[in-house]
């Protein structure tokens, strides 16, 4: 009989707990796949995420909610983390730091301003760059609208310090999710990658075109599934979308 109740309880966490997916997401996305957005971890609280990319590259990061409307993080990750090779470190800890300016009102979309490092794939050495670039210095906005659920937009300036390939261009991301039913979201994001299409850098021109899906399996976990450079943007890597896998728990500090 001990055993059914354990069972049954453990059952009813995972139905009906929340992370940041679906209708119902328990905190805000701060981040969608690979661009930043005005949401901000709440003071006293700590998120952990992982993302695993092809090429066995693994990147994770802690964040904390140090005050109200202000989070800091730190991340590390490298190149074949897992398969075969030598593992291959991304040379410096990636950081962000956030600070949200503006709340979200009905007529207005929260502001947040920030800085974050840490860019995604692997790190080319001899360009001194992050196979998709760190946004930098960056500021966010984002509005919730109630249709059908919820649909969130989010839009997104920044100035990456990644810019060896003389590419020194301010950059614009625009994004969008949209819930579907209490523990479901999908995403998409666009980069202009107005920083990364001149003769040196790795884009195209087309721009990078990223989607996912996001469903809350327990209290503050998330997991997704994500697909990158949908338009086939990337000199390096021509023909082939990147599919990736994300992991996020999110608890009370104390």
């Amino acid at each position: 009989m001990k055993k059914i109740i354990i069972i049954l309880f453990v059952a009813t966490s995972i139905i009906f707990a929340q992370g940041t997916a679906g209708s119902e997401a328990k905190y805000e996305y701060r981040k969608l796949i690979g661009m930043q957005t005005a949401g901000v971890l709440e003071k006293g609280y700590v998120g952990v995420s992982s993302h695993i990319l092809p090429n066995g590259v693994v990147d994770a990061g802690i964040e904390v909610g140090v005050f109200p409307n202000v989070s800091f993080g730190i991340s590390y990750g490298g190149s074949n983390v897992i398969g075969t090779g030598s593992l291959i470190g991304y040379p410096l800890p990636g950081i962000n730091i956030k600070f949200r300016v503006v709340d979200e009102t009905d007529a207005y979309p929260a502001f947040t301003l920030g800085f974050d490092s840490q860019g995604m794939g692997d790190y080319l050495d001899e360009f001194e760059r992050y196979e998709y670039k760190s946004e930098g210095l960056f500021v966010a906005a984002s509005k919730n609208f109630e249709f059908l659920g919820y649909l969130s937009i989010h839009g997104n300036f920044n100035y990456s310090l990644e810019r060896d390939d003389n590419d020194k261009d301010l950059n614009l991301k625009v994004g969008a999710e949209k819930t579907i039913g209490k523990m479901v979201s999908v995403i998409a994001e666009y980069d202009f990658a107005i920083n990364d299409n001149g003769s040196y850098s790795f884009g195209s021109g087309r721009g990078y075109l990223n989607m996912g899906a996001r469903v809350s399996l327990g209290n503050g976990f998330t997991f997704g599934v994500d697909l990158r450079n949908m338009l086939d943007n990337n000199k390096l890597k021509a023909g082939v979308a990147d599919r990736g896998i994300f992991f996020e728990y999110i608890s009370p500090i104390f």
